[in-house]
């Protein structure tokens, strides 16, 4: 049987991992990945802790919510992304000085 500590060790793992790419990578697309990673740990402890709440669904419903902020939240980064690319010809967050018309 799978505990609750095992949800939040793998959850654990996610955000470390997250963690590490947000600050380490030079590419804005793999900063948004890590980001993803963090968000979706996030996600996996309330699924976790919903599983284990036997009168409330209210985990799954809060991950269901955070899922849907995911996914606009990626477009959205994934659109400026674009633009600033088109822009600078790079997706280095480092060499993009100053966001300009």
């Amino acid at each position: 049987m799978i505990t609750l500590t095992n949800f939040l060790l793998i959850g654990a793992g996610l955000f470390a991992i997250g963690i590490y790419m947000v600050l380490a990578k030079r590419n804005a697309i793999q900063v948004l990945i890590g980001i993803e990673f963090i968000l979706n740990a996030a996600i996996l402890n309330l699924v976790a802790f919903g599983k284990y709440d036997k009168l409330y669904n209210s985990g799954q419903t809060f991950a269901l919510f955070a899922i849907v902020l995911a996914g606009a939240a990626a477009a959205v980064a994934l659109a400026i992304i674009l633009n600033v690319y088109k822009q600078y010809k790079t997706i280095d967050p480092n060499k993009v000085e100053k966001l300009k018309d």
